[in-house]
């Protein structure tokens, strides 16, 4: 080890480890600015994971720095005096938030810097520092997973037959454009000189509702189609 690495060493683990007081001033901006750089890897966990398509979340990373980087400065106010906690708290308990949370993970990320602040301010670093990575890989597995999945829905197929015509002509385009088709209704319209038959319907491709609508109208004894999706 390098003879210069030996007081910085010391140093750090005298700013960054303990909770010995009184706090010289190079503690505290260690501490701080240390919860200050945690705070923005929190921020930045937050929107990569649950904030990239929110666009409503511009003050939650700020929330995060500021809290993380306060929490710490709080942390060290309380120290290990019982006495001075319970103080804290009850002129904490002034200030009322009245904003209400939509998301709850927000609170969870709100909470999550609120542990890095303490953990910093009253000397575990490497708590943090442990702990931060393994909790960004739990929001980006989770982003991942509660990610909207494509839901395949049935579409509503209506297909008017001349009167007379059978409607089973159109079941060899279904089965080429159709992955499914279910017979839902049968009715006359135009005062009785058609038939219109309703399918629920599931396309085969994205591409199939056009190329089924134009094969159905050039059917010999098709009248109309009409195709709602979703």
């Amino acid at each position: 080890m390098p003879e210069w690495w030996e007081p910085v060493n010391s140093w750090m683990r005298h700013a960054l480890g303990g909770n010995d007081q009184p706090f010289t001033a190079d503690v505290i901006a260690a501490r701080v600015v240390l919860a200050a750089v945690y705070g923005f890897a929190a921020a930045a966990v937050f929107r990569l994971t649950l904030a990239r398509n929110r666009p409503d979340v511009r003050t939650m990373p700020t929330t995060l720095v500021l809290l993380s980087a306060l929490i710490a400065l709080v942390s060290m106010v309380i120290g290990n005096q019982l006495a001075q906690a319970f103080g804290l708290v009850g002129a904490l308990s002034i200030i009322r938030f009245r904003t209400v949370v939509d998301d709850t993970a927000d609170t969870a990320f709100v909470i999550f810097a609120v542990v890095i602040g303490m953990a910093i301010g009253n000397g575990y670093a490497v708590l943090a520092t442990v702990g931060l990575p393994l909790i960004a890989l739990a929001a980006a597995i989770m982003a991942w997973w509660d990610q909207p999945r494509a839901v395949e829905k049935n579409a509503t197929l209506r297909v008017r037959f001349g009167l007379g015509i059978d409607p089973a002509v159109a079941e060899a385009l279904f089965t080429e454009h159709l992955r499914s088709h279910t017979l839902v209704s049968l009715e006359t319209a135009t005062k009785g000189t058609c038939v219109e038959v309703t399918y629920s319907v599931r396309l085969r491709a994205n591409g199939a509702a056009l190329a089924l609508v134009n094969a159905l109208n050039k059917t010999e004894g098709v009248q109309g189609v009409e195709l709602k999706l979703g």
